[in-house]
């Protein structure tokens, strides 16, 4: 049977550099993703984010990290795997991915499905902060949604 696997991709008018910092260092992941994170990500680094969701925490450890073309960790207590990609297909222009795995297979559909989302939106959050310099605030307005709809 076929692994269970997230997937989310977006191409983005910045450098690869430009993309792997906005994920790596904390001044830039709050700006699009996180409310906060405890550190940047490195090789091995084991950090908490706060999401923006209220009570939404994850554990995260780095598991690969490669400046500019890669940054892999873990989270949900080591339960998934989460890759994230970075491409420069030419001068100025990066395609972005992200991929999870490690989902079970009795209730991994529905948890396919909420990650593609997140992954998609935190992608589309991101293109528009590289290249107007603002957030769209996408990544809090679901947030928000989130909050709205829990009982």
């Amino acid at each position: 049977m076929d692994e269970l696997i997230a997937k989310a991709e977006m191409l983005i008018g910045c450098t690869a550099k430009e993309a792997f910092q906005a994920f790596a260092e904390p001044e830039r992941i709050t700006k699009f993703w996180l409310k906060s994170t405890t550190g940047p990500l490195a090789l091995d680094a084991s950090v908490e984010w706060e999401f923006m969701v209220p009570g939404a925490i994850e554990h995260v450890v780095v598991t690969a990290f490669s400046p500019h073309n890669h940054i892999a960790f873990t989270w949900s207590g080591g339960n998934l795997d989460v890759d994230l990609k970075f491409s420069e297909t030419q001068s100025g222009v990066t395609v972005v991915s992200a991929e999870v795995r490690g989902f079970e297979r009795d209730n991994g559909i529905g948890q396919v499905v909420d990650a593609t989302e997140g992954f998609s939106i935190v992608l589309c959050d991101l293109k528009i902060l590289l290249e107007t310099g603002r957030s769209a605030n996408l990544v809090r307005d679901k947030a928000e949604l989130i909050q709205c709809a829990a009982p």
